[in-house]
């Protein structure tokens, strides 16, 4: 198998490829003056390929769309979008508003799309391609595993986010629970685990994207007053942005554990074993 990297993605597919001991495709990103994005794959592109990019800024998103468009003479083009930007603009809540999640989605052609825990499993239904949403959360437990933790506690930031925070506790023998709002007065709200006292645990803070940083860096100061002992905080996506590292740790966080469906410092869990696992077996 082909596999070629889109400029997002440029690590990961690596991972990827050293997996599955499979050809990296070497490709060229530039820009002309006017900021118009050029993109050529240089070696040859042969009849069956992957690409894996995800598409966290616009331009990375043209990137793919010229990657697929490139690949057009395949007979079997596989793509692989580990974070794809966008999604979280699914529904429609006001009248006239896009719901950009499907223009986008409506825009890949391709053979498979692969994607790792998109924000909403009904976003597949928009792309016109065999479609598989992969979960990377057991990776992140694996890692937590190999961690040495007191008492340790995964939680999730709400009730929305229960699925993740069980999917990476599953077989490791460690609680999970969720944060719940209970309203106590007009302007007073207790939000407290569900289930489990933190005193005294290490608590692990799971959710799929950490992207401006306010909730989890909330979430870090109501579970240290709450007493418990160190806190981390974990995603599948890194966003991170502006300025959401100095939230978390002004908050109190002890450290930052998420996967590289985006390249950042703190992407020490790799989803490549996860896509492998599937474009392997295509």
């Amino acid at each position: 198998m082909n596999i070629i990297a889109g400029p997002a993605s440029q690590l990961l597919a690596g991972r990827v490829t050293e997996v599955l001991k499979a050809n990296l495709l070497i490709s060229e990103f530039r820009k002309f003056p006017d900021g118009e994005l050029y993109t050529r794959v240089v070696d040859d592109i042969g009849s069956v390929v992957t690409i894996i990019q995800s598409t966290v800024t616009d331009s990375d998103f043209i990137a793919l769309l010229q990657l697929i468009d490139a690949c057009s003479d395949a007979s079997r083009v596989n793509v692989v979008i580990p974070y794809m930007g966008y999604a979280r603009q699914d529904k429609k809540f006001k009248a006239g508003e896009a719901i950009s999640a499907r223009a986008l989605a409506r825009t890949i052609k391709a053979d498979n799309v692969y994607t790792i825990n998109i924000h909403d499993t009904s976003i597949l239904d928009y792309f016109d391609a065999k479609t598989i949403d992969l979960d990377a959360t057991p990776m992140i437990g694996k890692y937590i595993k190999n961690m040495k933790f007191i008492n340790p506690l995964i939680i999730a930031p709400d009730d929305g986010a229960i699925n993740i925070a069980k999917s990476a506790s599953s077989d490791l023998g460690i609680d999970y629970d969720y944060l719940e709002k209970t309203r106590l007065s007009g302007e007073a709200v207790l939000i407290q685990p569900k289930n489990v006292n933190v005193k005294g645990r290490d608590v692990i803070i799971i959710d799929d994207i950490i992207s401006t940083g306010g909730t989890i860096a909330e979430t870090i100061s109501l579970l240290r007053k709450q007493g418990a002992h160190e806190v981390f905080a974990a995603c599948v996506h890194p966003v991170l942005s502006s300025n959401a590292i100095l939230k978390i740790f002004k908050a109190g966080v002890k450290g930052i554990i998420a996967t590289d469906t985006i390249d950042k410092g703190v992407s020490v869990v790799s989803v490549a074993p996860v896509i492998a696992s599937v474009i392997g077996n295509i």
